[in-house]
């Protein structure tokens, strides 16, 4: 029988073997991380600085970017270095490391997009009371409620998968560790660990879609109570760039986890646009149509000019 403790390392097949596709892969993708870095970390930077975005839904809106910095930078160095290197390994220890920051960052981000849609719930259903009921204090706990929640359910699945053993076959075909990724290449029963994956999706991730769900059904409820046609428009507005990050993030994110891990060019389009374009949009989705946003740029490009 093989010691199957002897397995120290996995082989990352990553996006493509050809050595021509490499380099363009690297070279688009490294464009971007660095569009992604630089959208958010400019998203941050506006919204501390301009005294006019300290409100709930920036306050999210700075956690989200945020996150956003934190789950790209999870996969894409790795990804990046692969792409042009010949020597594809990856330490066990290392690959459960980064599938338990991609578990954690992702679980955290939908939590935030229930705490972001319960935040425009309020301030559409309540505006007079939406500065009291969404209150600092209130905030902040959701934010910590929601990194908590992400990081004690990550913690439960990579402390069952860390007893697993590993047979001979080391290669993932994929350009980044992920849970599902890793059942395969076992030689132990990981039925206890694919039940353990399956319900926090199921609690986590479709949680807190339901979550949204109800908060979107009464804005929609109210929204269809307000009799001018001009103040239905800007009320649906609000709520359009939220929207429209919770249908890329949840559309992708759970197509990748629910197909199965076989390296198709499809897992891996969708497992590129959860885990990189999503958080290289967000930015430009929160600011393109925000006039507040593009207020605050343009007050801190003349106060530094």
């Amino acid at each position: 029988m093989r010691n199957h403790s002897a397995v120290r390392e996995f082989v990352l097949l990553g996006l493509s073997t050809d050595p021509y596709v490499r380099p363009i892969l690297f070279a688009l993708f490294l464009l971007v991380y660095l569009l992604t870095l630089v959208g958010n970390s400019l998203m941050l930077l506006v919204i501390a600085a301009d005294s006019h975005l300290h409100t709930p839904m920036y306050f999210f809106l700075r956690q989200l970017s945020f996150l956003d910095l934190c789950h790209s930078s999870v996969t894409a160095p790795k990804m990046l270095e692969n792409l042009l290197s010949e020597d594809k390994s990856i330490l066990v220890e290392s690959c459960l490391a980064q599938a338990f920051f991609v578990f954690a960052t992702g679980g955290t981000e939908a939590c935030l997009l229930a705490a972001m849609a319960y935040d425009r719930y309020v301030a559409i259903s309540s505006p007079l009371l939406y500065s009291q009921v969404m209150s600092n204090q209130l905030c902040v706990g959701l934010v910590w409620i929601s990194w908590g929640l992400a990081f004690v359910d990550a913690l439960l699945n990579i402390l069952l998968a860390v007893s697993l053993d590993f047979c001979e076959d080391q290669t993932i075909p994929h350009f980044s560790c992920e849970l599902s990724s890793l059942f395969p290449l076992s030689c132990s029963d990981t039925s206890t660990n694919f039940i353990l994956l399956l319900c926090s999706s199921v609690v986590h991730f479709f949680g807190t879609l339901v979550m949204i769900v109800c908060s979107y059904a009464r804005i929609v409820s109210t929204v269809l109570r307000v009799s001018s046609s001009t103040g239905r428009s800007k009320a649906f507005s609000t709520c359009l760039s939220h929207l429209t990050t919770v249908i890329l993030f949840y559309g992708s994110g759970f197509i990748s986890y629910l197909l199965p891990a076989s390296g198709s060019p499809v897992e891996m389009v969708f497992s590129l646009q959860y885990s990189l374009i999503t958080p290289m949009l967000n930015p430009l989705i929160y600011s393109l149509k925000n006039k507040e946003v593009k207020a605050a740029v343009g007050r801190m490009i003349r106060k530094h000019l």
